[in-house]
């Protein structure tokens, strides 16, 4: 697709400022009351007006909040004044992405992005969203309101964040509007997005098709799942008795379509990728996690552990936000004793442990985004030939220093049209081609987005239920409405259970399957129906004693139901089973143990490639870097020269094997490792031909001299001194300001760089973008390891800090502890949180 990301929110409205205006402007605000003015009060008293009694928030070293409140409604009153203290800039900036009105902040340059998101209609379904939740859940949010608009009534423009004394000299000023319920929900939707679908894959089937290949030759680029090298979370033989309905080779075919709709697919998700980077870049591919649980058959203590890392996008600050919330006496209007990971703007906890059971997320990642390319005739679309009225809203999009703009959104029974928006292309009047059934002349073309996420869903229902949840038959009723993003969820509680269970929203197709974008104006290819909770995949105490999710596939070859063919190849979660395998037969099992996992990084990819590396004719200073590798031990450890040589042959390789594909459309993540590996067992296969270099042995042989050299030109003429960790580096930036392409501005708000190990598809998931070098994209965002033994032995750590405010000592306190796989006391119980706590504050009525 070729199109230059987006990444930069406001570059133009900074680029009219003078070096000397921006200088006078950081050196105002690097002023100590300037920059510490925002900074929370965390002891003493604060009056919160609308509790019903007194609260109190006790916070460790690391600025991790506790609160412990006489019910519920204080308590997720409270959540959101702290969330407010520590992350109000983060969390208004979600709302404006979220809501399509980036623009409000940073001018015309963002007016497309918002147009996109308007299009899709976020903040739209999540208003509708807010109406169908429980009453309670309502009632949560609207504490949680209540709470942020009480912190944000005494805290306005630089009194509540950095952020904003540089916005006023940007655009004049922005007037911070009062937190609504549904700017909660609305943030779901970006979760969601980052983490649902298979829109890029779609997409690029799509074009290789329009490109001449055919669909065996697709197939070579994106094989089936290898069940018999990399094992599935589960075994499904026995969990259903169904049997799939129809040829499933007839649903892999590729529906036909009008020519040139390809690249208007192709346009509509250049659109995407242009979206603001919110959990990270839409396009990485190493946007996954890990999580695995152990059983107390294998632990030292009886009981068992558990752990999670989720994979997303480099971001400062992190996007988690660590809390605990404690109801001072469970009862039934007060059930919560919870502590772990949350999102600013969200109330509750999404990831970690209550006084019960404990909980981990991975991406279960089933298809439910499909494009479909409808046939229109003025104001209406066709489907089995006949008209149907589109349907339109009309929104408003606000520019800072501009002009407002009308847009008109257009949707089908699908969803929006994508393509209506400047970054999809308008697509009337696509020429007509003959040899398609139902391309009449004159006819126009568009393309809409189904996705499940775009129908309002019980998500927020789902997470407070998993909250209070007791044991697993909570656990799965919570998950029972969890509908998107559809997760991998692995569950440990006291009485020594563990288990898994697939939830989501997951459709079920009459024709096609998703791998290419579908005909709207043929009905067989609606989607039908979705598939039932009870036939999703879920396991409870298996015989192995242990589960590991890492994005592999979710199934077996056998399962009846189509979730998707686009799952991670498996390589970070076979690693993972093949090292708990060791733990549990050399027992027993520690916490110690889980942690030494997340740290892992040995490359499993490079074991089927390296030895064809080896066989390889070279000299000079490759020949020294093949000798390098003869002496890898496949760790990628930041001191490695092995590794640093070998990524950068695998950087060289993909644009030298895969030279007639836009780069794009074969990258670095595990389906490209296991492509390759096949491939090298072929020699004579087609794709070896190129025009740099001819012949499998000839284009590892440039890959290899091409890596020499870039490293030579980076690190030095002697191989010895190559370091991965030179290479490899996380500069954590901040989201809205951090890519400004001003370095004093930058300064105020990136930190870093750190070194790290790992890489994509290593189990230290420290992904990189090989198109554009060796620097850190994406990351483990968090590592948590639960005992439930003894809860208060339980460790985590985030990327960078707890806290959003540039220069507080929480902002980046633990971004160097997370780059050497350090991890902190994760304490739970109330006397552990007051042994560690250094700050107490009491809010009162």
């Amino acid at each position: 697709m070729g199109v230059l990301r987006k990444r930069v929110l406001f570059r133009v409205l900074l680029g009219v400022l003078s070096t000397v205006v921006v200088l006078a402007l950081v050196g105002a605000l690097l002023g100590v009351w300037t920059v510490r003015r925002s900074f929370p009060q965390t002891s003493g008293e604060i009056a919160l007006p609308g509790l019903n009694a007194e609260v109190t928030v006790l916070r460790d070293e690391y600025g991790v909040p506790h609160v412990y409140a006489g019910d519920a409604h204080d308590l997720f009153m409270a959540q959101g004044y702290v969330h407010a203290q520590d992350r109000f800039w983060e969390m208004d900036f979600r709302r404006h992405v979220t809501s399509g009105r980036t623009a409000e902040l940073f001018g015309e340059a963002q007016v497309e992005t918002d147009v996109y998101l308007r299009t899709m209609g976020w903040r739209h379904v999540a208003e509708q969203e807010y109406e169908l939740l429980e009453p309670e859940t309502r009632g949560y949010l609207d504490a949680y309101a209540a709470g942020v608009n009480a912190w944000l009534a005494e805290n306005d423009g630089a009194a509540a964040s950095l952020e904003y004394a540089l916005l006023g000299v940007l655009n004049g000023g922005h007037t911070i509007e009062e937190w609504d319920p549904v700017d909660s929900l609305a943030w779901l939707k970006a979760m969601a997005w980052d983490l649902g679908g298979n829109m890029r894959e779609e997409t690029e089937r799509a074009q290789l098709l329009g490109l001449g290949f055919t669909e065996e030759q697709i197939a070579e680029l994106y094989p089936e799942y290898p069940y018999e090298e990399h094992r599935p979370i589960t075994d499904t033989d026995e969990l259903l008795d169904t049997a799939p309905e129809g040829d499933p080779e007839d649903a892999r075919r590729a529906p036909e379509l009008p020519g040139e709709a390809v690249a208007a697919v192709g346009a509509v998700y250049d659109g995407a990728l242009a979206l603001p980077e919110m959990l990270g870049p839409r396009s990485s591919p190493d946007l996954g996690s890990n999580s695995w649980v152990v059983g107390g058959e294998h632990t030292e203590s009886g009981l068992p552990l558990l752990a999670n890392d989720p994979h997303l996008g480099a971001a400062m600050p992190s996007t988690w936000h660590q809390v605990g919330l404690h109801c001072t006496e469970l009862s039934e209007t007060c059930p919560f004793d919870v502590a772990g990971f949350g999102f600013s703007g969200l109330p509750g906890v999404v990831i970690g442990q209550n006084e019960s059971i404990a909980w981990g997320f991975t991406n279960l990642n089933p298809d439910v985004m499909d494009l479909f390319v409808e046939r229109i005739e003025g104001d209406s679309y066709i489907v089995d030939g006949e008209e149907r009225p589109l349907e339109t809203r009309t929104e408003t999009v606000k520019v800072a220093g501009g002009e407002d703009v009308e847009i008109t959104v257009r949707s089908t029974h699908h969803g929006p049209l994508l393509s209506d928006t400047a970054a999809g292309a308008d697509l009337a009047g696509i020429a007509e081609d003959p040899q398609v059934e139902g391309a009449e002349e004159g006819a126009g073309y568009a393309v809409a987005l189904q996705w499940t996420a775009l129908s309002p869903g019980t998500t927020a229902d789902a997470l407070f239920v998993m909250n209070r949840a007791r044991d697993w038959e909570d656990f799965r009723r919570a998950a029972s409405g969890f509908s998107v993003p559809a997760q991998n969820l692995v569950y440990a509680d006291n009485e020594g259970n563990i288990g898994y269970q697939a939830p989501g929203t997951v459709p079920v197709r009459g024709e096609g399957d998703g791998r290419y974008p579908a005909p709207g104006w043929d009905s067989a290819y609606d989607w039908e129906e979705y598939i039932p909770f009870e036939d999703l995949p879920s396991v409870y105490n298996p015989e192995s004693g242990f589960v590991v999710t890492a994005n592999q596939s979710g199934v077996d070859a056998d399962y009846p139901h189509f979730l998707t063919d686009d799952w991670d190849y498996g390589y970070r979660s076979q690693r993972i089973n093949d090292l708990l395998e060791e733990a549990v037969a050399e027992g027993p099992v520690t916490g110690e143990d889980m942690s030494e996992i997340h740290m892992d990084s040995y490359h499993l990819g490079a074991e089927a490639i390296v030895p064809h590396l080896l066989d390889a004719e070279v000299s000079g200073v490759a020949a020294q870097g093949q000798d390098l590798l003869r002496d890898w031990d496949l760790y990628t450890e930041p001191d490695s020269a092995g590794a640093a040589f070998y990524q950068a042959t695998w950087r060289h390789l993909l644009p030298l094997l895969f030279d007639e594909l836009d780069p794009v459309q074969m990258t670095g993540n595990s389906r490209g490792m296991y492509v390759v590996g096949t491939l090298l067992e072929d020699p004579d296969s087609a794709w070896w031909a190129g025009e740099e270099a001819d012949g499998r042995d000839a284009v590892l042989a440039a890959a290899m001299e091409a890596a020499a050299e870039e490293l030579t030109e980076l690190l030095g003429d002697d191989p010895a001194d190559w370091r991965w960790g030179d290479l490899h580096t996380l500069t954590a930036t901040h989201q809205s300001f951090g890519t400004s392409g001003i370095g004093v501005v930058e300064w105020l708000f990136n930190r870093g760089p750190v070194e790290s190990s790992g890489g994509s598809a290593i189990v230290n998931a420290t992904g990189w973008d090989d198109k554009e070098g060796y620097g850190i994209t994406a990351v483990p965002s968090m590592r948590m390891v639960v005992d439930l033994s003894d809860r208060d032995a339980s460790t985590w750590v985030h990327l960078t800090g707890n806290s959003g405010h540039a220069f507080h000592p929480n902002y980046d306190d633990q971004l160097e502890p997370w780059a050497r796989g350090e991890t902190m006391p994760f304490v739970f119980g109330e006397d552990a949180v007051r042994a560690a706590a250094v700050d107490e504050l009491t809010l009162v009525p």
